[in-house]
C-alpha cells in the first residue's frame, strides 16, 4: 500500500522523509539578534504567529537588505507539532535569496510541496495542511512588519482555499480562462480543493462560507448570460428567423449551456449540436446525444421534450429537436 494512501497503520507512513527529517533535524531553527544584523548591514525582521485552532505558534526571523529588498537568511522558532517545525523549516529556507515581496508568494502549498519525497505523494495527511498554513501567515506577518504597514493592507481577504491560498479572483479567473465545466477541473487547474478538500462543497474537514461547487455554478450562470446577450447584440436584436447560422447555434449552444446541459452532466451525458436546418414554418435542431444519454431510453421522450420545450421557450417557439 503506498503512503499517501495510508488511512490507518503506522502514522509515521503518512509523512514524507523529507518532514520526518526535518521534524528531527530542522536546518533553519534558531535566532538572530541585532548585533547578527549590524554585522551583516542588514535590517532584522521578528514576526509572530500563532494558530488559535491548535496552539502552534511560529517566530521568524529575517536580515535584509534594505538596499535591495532581499532576505539574505532566515531563521525561526517554532512552538507546536512536528508538522509544524518541519513546514516552519522549510519556509525559512524558500525566502533566503528573495526579494520580500516575492516571499508573499511562497505559499502553503509550494512548502508543501517542497517536502513531498515524490510529486504524487502528499507530504503530510490533509488535516495537518494548516501547519504549512501557518508558515504562510507568519510570511505576512514579516513583510507587513517590513513595510511598515498593516497585514490587511498586504493580505487578500478574498481567500477561498486556505490551503492552496486560492481567492475567489483566482478561481473565477480560472473558470473563465480555461472554459471551466466541473470542479474537478478547477481542483485540476488551480490545486484549490486538493488537500483537505474543506472547500469543495459542504461536509468537508471544515465549514466554509462558499465552496468551489457555489463558485462554478455563479460564474457559469453569468458566463452563459453574457453569451444570451452578445448573441443578441451580434444579431442586432433580430428573431431567430433573422441570425445567421452562426448566430443561431450562439444563442441555442448558450441556451443549452445555462438550463440543459448540466441536467445532462449530472446523469453522466452529455449533447453537441449537429445542424440547424430551415423547414419553415420550424426550425429543426439537429442534435446528437453523447455518454450516458447516447443510451437513455427518455432521449427520444422525455428529455428529448424537455430540451425541445426549453429553446422553444427561451428563443423560438417554431424550434423542432431531433436526434441523431
Amino acid at each position: 500500500m503506498a503512503r499517501g494512501d495510508l488511512v490507518t497503520g503506522n502514522v509515521w507512513e503518512q509523512y514524507s522523509e523529507k518532514v520526518q527529517e526535518r521534524m528531527n533535524f530542522p536546518k533553519a531553527m534558531g535566532e538572530f539578534t541585532q548585533a547578527d544584523a549590524d554585522e551583516r548591514g542588514a535590517r532584522l525582521i521578528v514576526a509572530d504567529f500563532g494558530a488559535e485552532s491548535c496552539g502552534d505558534a511560529v517566530r521568524l526571523f529575517w536580515l535584509v537588505d534594505e538596499k535591495t529588498d532581499t532576505i539574505l537568511d532566515s531563521k525561526f522558532k517554532s512552538f507546536g507539532c512536528g508538522t509544524a517545525i518541519a513546514s516552519s523549516d522549510a519556509m525559512a529556507e524558500l525566502c533566503i535569496g528573495k526579494k520580500v515581496d516575492d516571499a508573499i508568494h511562497i505559499t502553503n502549498t509550494e512548502v508543501e510541496a517542497f517536502l513531498r519525497d515524490d510529486v504524487d505523494t502528499p507530504a503530510v495527511p490533509p488535516q495537518k495542511m494548516h501547519c504549512s498554513v501557518m508558515a504562510y501567515d507568519v510570511i505576512l506577518e514579516a513583510v507587513a512588519q517590513y513595510k511598515g504597514v498593516e497585514r490587511s493592507e498586504i493580505e487578500n481577504s478574498d481567500i477561498v482555499c486556505e490551503c492552496a491560498r486560492k481567492t475567489h479572483k483566482d478561481i473565477v479567473d480560472a473558470i473563465r480562462e480555461h472554459n471551466i465545466t466541473e470542479v474537478e477541473q478547477i481542483i485540476e487547474i488551480t490545486k484549490a480543493g486538493s488537500y483537505c478538500k474543506s472547500c469543495i462543497r459542504p461536509g468537508g474537514h471544515e465549514p466554509k462560507d462558499i465552496y468551489l461547487v457555489d463558485i462554478l455554478d455563479q460564474v457559469k450562470k453569468q458566463m452563459n448570460q453574457e453569451r444570451l446577450e452578445n448573441a443578441a447584440n451580434n444579431s442586432g436584436n433580430n428573431s431567430f428567423a433573422d441570425m445567421t447560422i452562426v448566430q443561431r447555434i450562439k444563442a441555442v449552444d448558450a441556451v443549452i449551456d445555462e438550463y440543459i446541459r448540466p441536467m445532462l452532466i449530472m446523469d453522466g451525458g452529455d449533447m453537441e449540436i449537429v445542424d440547424i436546418r430551415e423547414n419553415l414554418p420550424h426550425f429543426d435542431i439537429f442534435i446528437k446525444y453523447l455518454g450516458a444519454c447516447g443510451s437513455c431510453a427518455s432521449g427520444t421522450t422525455g428529455t428529448l421534450y424537455a430540451i425541445e420545450s426549453t429553446l422553444k421557450q427561451k428563443i423560438d417557439e417554431n424550434i423542432r429537436v431531433l436526434p441523431i
